[in-house]
Formats: structure tokens, sequence, C-alpha cells
């Protein structure tokens, strides 16, 4: 498999208020014409050879729309942490049990509950979409996300693989309000002549279920079967593996999602990684991340003992504790921007450390770290990677697989290929594997340690 054309359009969340977090559905539908465009450009593809359209996306948003389908406001995306209130209609442990994820504010039926507690014009919506399924109506007239979406609502029980009757009434949520549920790699519809409009392909062409962007990364990067630690390096941090029956995490590190395929995905659903680098360079004054790998390799494993706690939008490992912040330790008038720029690098490799250790726990099969996203560009964090965990890391041909993996679920769902193993065969996923340095383990290893005592010491500061 080659990539013959990409393109991309950047937009950006609004913050109404310190832990809110919105994007309008309309920046997604305005971009999706000139990209869809621009890459069929590039490819040399005519829009009527296109034999079918993936779409991949964000998790955990939550649309309120009208009968004809239009948003009744923005977004409030998977950051958002408003409804902390309205999480909270079930014990967490029943919660988890039944579902396999957390309680937590920023899953959908909490933030269903808030929109239609805070805003009047939202009680009697049509429908409450995620940000995949959203385009998806809008594409073809018809409400449906796949069970991987599903699973995250906080509405969806793992084992009976449909909405819960005891969750829909926890959260007071009329199910008829709610998408339907199918396989990601099935048809959702055809495209209107709205959707035809919106995409600048053929009315009539097929459109997959489609599936969220944490499930579609590691689909794109070839994952079919157990095998790899799967960590994708975006803005957030997420890290998970495959396993083929579900199992719960009673400390509630990871939680479980149905994954397109039938299997199970046990994650971490992230924290800011790519993101505490972003702010770190321009913290430094950096030009660049190539800057900043720069400066980073200057320091030698374990930062002279500086550690910095991932945090910035509050920790999700070695625990998750919305209220944490991040910092950094260690500091003496012997260290400089170099040791803070290492600290931050591995600060983020010690937590997906501390999930790939939980996920070894529960059973996993943990060969290899399968490396993904932006951050795979940079060799130096993958090294430290492999050296702190002990697992091979391997760096794949395209980094940026989840539109890869939204191709696939299209390519299923339009009757190119017969089911997701013969598209991950065809599918060219590593360029390099970096293996672990022995010599930097033990470094690792004290560092690690020294991170997570930090981590305690400072819970009281966190309460």
């Amino acid at each position: 498999m080659s990539i013959l054309g990409e393109a991309s359009s950047a937009y950006w969340p609004d913050y109404p208020r310190p832990g809110w977090a919105e994007q309008s559905p309309g920046l997604w539908e305005d971009a999706l014409a000139p990209t869809i465009a621009a890459a069929l450009d590039v490819a040399g593809v005519a829009a009527d050879a296109v034999r079918a359209l993936g779409i991949a996306g964000q998790l955990d948003g939550c649309i309120a729309t009208d009968a004809a389908g239009e948003a009744l406001g923005p977004c409030l995306i998977w950051m958002d942490r408003r409804a902390t209130d309205e999480a909270e209609v079930m014990d967490a442990e029943p919660l988890r049990a039944l579902t396999g994820i957390n309680r937590d504010a920023g899953h959908m039926a909490a933030k269903i509950r808030w929109l239609r507690g805070h805003r009047p014009e939202m009680r009697g919506a049509a429908k409450f979409h995620q940000p995949v399924s959203y385009l998806v109506s809008r594409l073809t007239g018809e409400a449906v996300f796949d069970h991987g979406l599903a699973s995250t609502t906080m509405l969806y029980a793992l084992a009976a693989r449909d909405y819960s009757p005891a969750l829909l009434e926890a959260f007071e949520i009329d199910v008829s309000c709610l998408p339907a549920i199918a396989d990601a790699e099935s048809l959702a519809g055809r495209l209107t002549a709205a959707g035809a409009a919106l995409s600048g392909l053929p009315e009539g062409l097929g459109v997959a279920v489609g599936t969220g962007d944490d499930f579609s990364s590691a689909l794109g990067a070839g994952i079919v079967a157990p095998g790899r630690l799967v960590c994708v390096l975006g803005t957030a941090e997420v890290v998970g593996a495959l396993m083929t029956e579900a199992r719960i995490d009673e400390a509630g590190l990871v939680e479980t999602h149905s994954f397109p395929g039938g299997h199970f995905y046990m994650e971490n659903p992230g924290w800011l990684s790519g993101g505490a680098v972003e702010w770190s360079r321009g913290l430094f004054g950096l030009a660049d991340y190539a800057e900043f790998d720069r400066l980073a390799a200057e320091a030698a494993p374990g930062a002279e003992g500086v550690s910095f706690l991932p945090a910035l939008s509050g920790a999700m490992a070695p625990e998750w504790v919305a209220s944490a912040r991040a910092c950094f330790y260690g500091l003496t008038p012997a260290h400089g921007a170099s040791h803070m720029a290492r600290a931050v690098l591995e600060g983020c490799a010690f937590a997906m450390r501390d999930v790939a250790v939980r996920l070894d726990e529960m059973g996993a099969e943990l060969e290899a770290i399968r490396l993904l996203g932006g951050g795979a560009a940079s060799r130096l964090w993958a090294g430290i990677r492999a050296d702190c965990s002990g697992l091979p890391v391997e760096l794949p041909v395209v980094a940026d697989t989840s539109p890869v993996g939204a191709a696939v679920c299209a390519a299923v769902a339009g009757g190119v290929q017969e089911d997701l193993a013969a598209c991950a065969e065809l599918i060219g996923v590593v360029a390099e594997t970096i293996d672990p340095d022995p010599a930097h383990r033990a470094a690792y290893d004290d560092a690690h340690g020294a991170y997570r005592r930090l981590f305690t010491s400072l819970g009281p500061m966190f309460n």
C-alpha cells in the first residue's frame, strides 16, 4: 500500500473558561471539500475515481443537533472538563465493571446531561453525536457510529455490545437521541446531494461508519491482533494494546474499549505529551522540534536528577488525577535548559512505562512498541522510550496513521478489500526498529523511581 496524496487544514479549539474546550462543527464541514480536493490533486486522481469514503476523528466530543441534523451549538470536545458533577450519577466501580471505562467528565453521557441542564435550547435536541458520527450524518443523513466510539460514551455495556438500559436510565437519556451502533468497516450510507456538496465527491458514494482516532491510528498502523504496545504521540499521548478478551482494570489506569474487528483495546486515553514539548519549546524560545531534540540530547539519561511530571492538563498516569499539575523538580544552579528539555521527554516516557507495566500485569502481549504520530519523528524520544521500557521501538513508514485507518474502514465498506486483516497485510508499517540500550536501563530505573516518588509526594497538593 502507498499513499497517493494527502492534505490537511488546520483549525483550533476555543477555551471560553478554564476547563472548557469547544469547537464549531462548521470548522470540520468547511475543511472537508478543500482538503479532499487538495489530496486528490496531489494524487492526480479524479473525484469520480474514489471508491468509498472513511471518516476518523476525535473521541468523546458531544454535539446536539436538531431534527434536520443541524448543530444547535458548538461541540464540547474531548478535553472539556465542565461536566464533572454530571458524571457522578453512578458509583465508579459498578460503572467501570459494566462499561470498562472510568467515571469521567470527558465522556459523552456526562456532557449530554450538562448540555440539557445548562443550555435550554438543547433540551429538545433530536440527536447527540460524537464528531465522527456528526460528520457521517451530515454526509449521508444516517445517525450511526461504531462500537469503539459507543464504548467511550459511558452508556455502553461492554459484554452486551450495546447501550445499557440501566445507564440510559441513570443518565436520563433516551436511546432515540443517540446514534445507532454498527461495525466501523460497515457501510453507514451514501453521500446525499448535501453530502456531495460538503465533500466535493459524487453523490451516491459509499461512506463507512468509521471510528475514533485512538482506534483508527492503531488500525492504520496494521494493528489487528495482539502483540504491540501502541503509542500515539500527538498533542496528547495515547497508549494501549489489543486483547482478544475484555479485561477490566480495577485500578482504573487503563480503560477497555471495543475495537474494529471484534478485539478489545486496553488504553490510557492520554496526557499532554507532544503538547508538553510544544509548551517547553516555546518556553525555551526554540525555533523547532529539531532544535528541542538537540538541546535535550546535551543532557545525560536521567537528566542529572531533574524530573518532570507531565500533568499540564491533569495527570493520567500513574493515576488519573484531573486536579494534578505539571512541575519540574530537582533543579540546582548546575542545571540548565538541556536538563529540563530532556526531563520533559523522559517524564512523558515514564508515564508510558506506567501504562505498559499495568497492561503487562493484565496479560497483554507486549513484544515491541509501535510509535506513531508526529512525535515518532524524534529518534531521541524513541530511544528514551526503548531504554526506559526495555522494549524495542518500531518507527513507522507513515507516522500519521489515523487517516490510513479511516481508509481501511472505507476499503472494506466499499468492497475494495475483504476484511480488516486483508488491509493490514497491505500496510507497509515499520521503517526502523530502535533496540533498548542496556547501559541506560539503571539510570532510567532510578529516574522513573524518582518520578513516582515525586507524584506520590505531591498528592496533597493536587487535592
